[in-house]
């Protein structure tokens, strides 16, 4: 269940979650400059480079990936994690590249363009056996976990006094299904689809979380879906500019859905996390650290014992909201590919898995 990590006001407010997006976008510029001066790095020792691709950079894949990025990466000639520098894979400069999403992760990952990705458990699904969207093109059955990493939040916003009080409402309207490629995009088909609202029944668009909240924001969008953890900080933003409430997933639509599609979770959004907006009903689906089984095994297992090492709790409870939620306990938290072996072979080390028989 979706537990608020925000609630104390500090870590949810505008203005940290302003002041954490900017620290994340600085450094992303200075992953960049570290890989341009990466012929003086490799004079010091062996390079290796590492892309997390993840999704735009005001939702919350792009932070989550910076900070797991900064929680693997050990560049050449820092300090040694005993000293206090960092206790990542040695060698290794990871990067956080912004997409469009959890369906583009995926193909990413499969081309072998990027060594990883984050992505909505069900995308991962969809993808590794050929289902949905992936349907008649090749099996990415090489896709593999590295861990679960928090609950994401299926959040449909519409402007208050607009009339729309149900996704039923949405009927005729403009509504937003998130960019091309992304989970959202994924999911919010088939939500609308359970509420009676197959495509020609509404007018659906493919803007990405910025642009959607720009356009509901000056009225020349009625709707829009994002799948993501709370809270989301374009979220945020918006409900400071414009007084806006979310549409509960309830009742037999939820059941429906949750009877078709496993990886639906029911979930709640407590009041308080965006300014004005009260408790809500929905659902929610797993965020999930994917990597291709062609990836090292011995890399894999180093990658996941950095991320959780304890070190990296420090960086994720005070980088981002959302990073309290990524623990060791919900690591395994619907699984429904297979883990990467080298994922696996630190878990049962850990006594998270039962040894191999």
């Amino acid at each position: 269940m979706w537990k608020n990590t925000a609630s104390d006001g500090a870590v949810g407010s505008p203005v940290l979650l302003s002041r954490i997006q900017e620290a994340l976008r600085v450094a992303g510029l200075i992953c960049g400059l570290i890989l341009l001066l990466a012929p003086a790095l490799a004079r010091s020792g062996e390079v290796d480079y590492f892309r997390i691709a993840t999704g735009s950079t005001d939702g919350t894949y792009f932070p989550i990936g910076s900070l797991i990025s900064s929680a693997i990466s050990k560049p050449p000639g820092s300090r040694d994690c005993a000293d206090g520098g960092s206790c990542g894979v040695p060698g290794l400069i990871a990067v956080s590249q912004a997409t469009e999403g959890s369906v583009r992760n995926v193909e990413l990952i499969a081309a072998g363009s990027v060594e990883s990705g984050l992505s909505q458990a069900d995308v991962a699904y969809m993808a590794y056996f050929g289902l949905g969207r992936f349907k008649g093109k090749a099996q990415f059955d090489g896709l593999r976990v590295i861990a679960t990493l928090f609950p994401e939040l299926v959040q449909i916003a519409v402007r208050k006094y607009s009339g729309i009080y149900s996704l039923e409402d949405l009927a005729g309207k403009r509504v937003s299904l998130g960019a091309e490629g992304s989970g959202t995009a994924l999911d919010a088909e088939i939500i609308m689809a359970a509420h009676g609202l197959k495509t020609d029944a509404y007018k659906p668009l493919s803007f990405g979380l910025g642009e959607s909240a720009d356009r509901l924001r000056l009225g020349k969008l009625d709707a829009f879906f994002i799948i993501a953890g709370a809270p989301v900080p374009a979220m945020v933003d918006l409900a400071e500019q414009a007084n806006i409430t979310l549409l509960p997933i309830k009742g037999a639509a939820a059941e429906r859905l949750r009877k078709a599609f496993a990886f639906f979770v029911p979930a709640k959004l407590p009041a308080g996390i965006y300014r004005n907006v009260g408790a809500i009903e929905t659902l929610s689906v797993g965020a999930q650290w994917l990597v291709s089984d062609r990836l090292d095994e011995v890399l894999v297992y180093n990658l996941t014992r950095a991320l959780w090492h304890p070190s990296t709790r420090r960086v994720l409870d005070n980088g981002h909201p959302g990073g309290r939620l990524i623990q060791l306990k919900s690591a395994l938290d619907g699984l429904a590919i297979p883990l990467h072996l080298g994922a696996s072979r630190y878990y049962r080390e850990v006594g998270v898995l039962p040894p191999a028989q």
